[in-house]
């Protein structure tokens, strides 16, 4: 059984004209943990820290959207049509049952999938993300081309500045962060392309722009995490999320930006473990 992150064999799966390309690890059975990655993202974005220890109790898929890394087809130009494309996934693989870990547009995807599919989901992690016509996310699109501006001119990956805060503390995580995601050094994805990175951003400025969903409908248990200074989708959005999902938790990690959750991840994988439970 694997377990560890960086030796997930890369699988791939014909759904239609489109060839979804998709990792997994962990003992099988059960309700899987599927994780729905950010902007720009690809497979190799996940944090092994936060991935390995889900994955010694519960059965984790990681994949990539259409059009990006390994995945073929267009990318969407919509949120909702990336959580059409996910649910074609999630059911061309089998699963009737899932439990969701999402991170930013991730976030942003699998609620759209949990209000068109409430009977397959049974938990929600939402991570660095916000609700549908949250106030700041259409800003995103600035935030992401000045900050991918600042890490060419500065030799950097963009996520050392999207992701942390500029002090000590924060500079000092994102190296680290940047350094466990390139442990994994076999069969590795391409990078996301300029192209498919803006129809990604025109689907996130039209969330932001859209009227709000009613998320009081979601009777899944669900956990919420950010840290408190994210400049991408703004920390007072997960509180918003909160007030909207009945019953759901919040934490919020001090001193810390949009990837708070990978700064603190120590403490935050056991969060995620406890609160994700077994998979019967």
């Amino acid at each position: 059984m694997i377990t560890a992150y960086g030796d997930a064999p890369a699988r791939t799966i014909r759904v239609g004209g489109t060839t979804y390309a998709y990792r997994e690890l962990g003992p099988k059975g059960g309700i899987p943990v599927v994780f729905f990655v950010h902007l720009a993202a690809t497979m190799d974005n996940w944090d092994p820290r936060i991935v390995d220890p889900i994955a010694k109790k519960r059965h984790v898929i990681t994949f990539d959207q259409r059009g990006v890394g390994a995945s073929t087809g267009k990318v969407p130009d919509t949120i909702e049509a990336a959580a059409d494309h996910a649910y074609e996934l999630i059911a061309a693989l089998g699963f009737e049952r899932i439990d969701i870990f999402s991170f930013s547009m991730g976030g942003f995807i699998a609620q759209e999938l949990v209000l068109k599919h409430p009977e397959l989901v049974r938990k929600l992690v939402l991570t660095g993300t916000g609700p549908r016509g949250g106030a700041g996310i259409d800003k995103v699109v600035g935030t992401t081309y000045r900050d991918i501006l600042r890490a060419t001119l500065t030799r950097s990956d963009p996520k050392e500045f999207l992701f942390f805060k500029r002090d000590q503390t924060g500079k000092s995580a994102a190296k680290a962060f940047i350094k466990r995601l390139e442990e994994r050094t076999v069969d590795r994805d391409a990078p996301i392309s300029l192209k498919a990175l803006r129809t990604q951003l025109r689907a996130i400025k039209k969330f932001g722009r859209s009227d709000p969903s009613d998320l009081s409908t979601l009777t899944q248990p669900t956990l919420i995490a950010n840290g408190d200074h994210d400049r991408m989708v703004p920390s007072v959005l997960s509180e918003d999320l909160q007030r909207r999902i009945k019953g759901s938790e919040l934490i919020i990690y001090p001193d810390s930006g949009h990837g708070g959750i990978f700064q603190f991840h120590d403490r935050f994988a056991s969060v995620a473990v406890d609160f994700l439970g077994d998979s019967a």
